[in-house]
C-alpha cells in the first residue's frame, strides 16, 4: 500500500499513463490504416467498391464507434481510469493502459469478453490484410471512422470521469481487488 500524497501522485500518473497509452494505441492504428486507405484510393474504384465503402463506413460508425466505443468501451475505460487514480498500486500503474482496457483486474466475464474480442479483431485484421486493393481500403475506411470515434469518445468520457466527484459507470473491478487482496 502506498501512503497518502505518494498514492495521490501515483494515481494521477497511472490515470494519465493509462489514457495516454490507450489513446496512443488507437491513434497509431488510425494512422496506419489511413495510409492503407490513401493507397487504396489511387486504385480504380468500381461502383461495388464505393457501395461497400459507404455501407461499411455507416455500419462501422454505428457498431464500432457508437455501440462499441461510445456506449460500452469508453465509459468503462474512463471508470477504470478513475478507479485506478483513486486506488493505485505499482503493478496497475505500470500496466495502466492494459488495466484501463480490462486485460487484468477485471471480473471474469469482462476478462472473457475482452480476450474474445481481441481474438476476433486479430482474425479480422489477418483476413482484411489478405484482400487486394481497393477492397482493403473500402473496408478500412469504416475502421478508421470507428477508431477515430473511439478516440474522441474515450477522451470525452475520461474528461468527464476524472473531472467529477462521481461517475456512474461500473468499472468492472472484482471484489477481491476492491477490498485490497490483489
Amino acid at each position: 500500500m502506498v501512503p497518502g500524497r505518494q498514492a495521490e501522485i501515483l494515481g494521477l500518473v497511472g490515470a494519465a499513463w493509462g489514457l495516454a497509452g490507450l489513446t496512443g494505441l488507437l491513434v497509431f492504428a488510425v494512422y496506419r490504416l489511413a495510409d492503407v486507405v490513401v493507397a487504396g484510393i489511387e486504385w480504380p474504384w468500381a461502383w461495388q467498391h464505393v457501395a461497400v465503402a459507404g455501407v461499411n463506413a455507416a455500419f462501422m460508425a454505428w457498431s464500432e464507434g457508437w455501440r462499441g466505443f461510445q456506449r460500452s468501451f469508453s465509459p468503462r475505460v474512463a471508470a477504470r481510469l478513475k478507479w485506478l487514480r483513486d486506488h493505485p498500486s505499482i503493478g496497475r500503474v505500470a500496466f495502466a493502459p492494459l488495466f484501463a482496457m480490462g486485460y487484468f483486474g477485471a471480473t471474469r466475464e469482462r476478462l472473457i469478453g475482452i480476450y474474445c474480442l481481441t481474438g476476433g479483431i486479430v482474425v479480422l485484421i489477418v483476413f482484411v490484410h489478405l484482400l487486394p486493393q481497393p477492397w482493403r481500403a473500402a473496408l478500412d475506411i469504416g475502421v478508421v471512422l470507428g477508431l477515430t470515434w473511439g478516440v474522441v469518445s474515450t477522451l470525452v468520457c475520461a474528461w468527464r470521469a476524472l473531472g467529477s466527484e462521481t461517475y456512474h459507470v461500473e468499472p468492472g473491478i472484482p471484489g477481491d481487488v476492491v477490498i485490497g487482496r490483489s
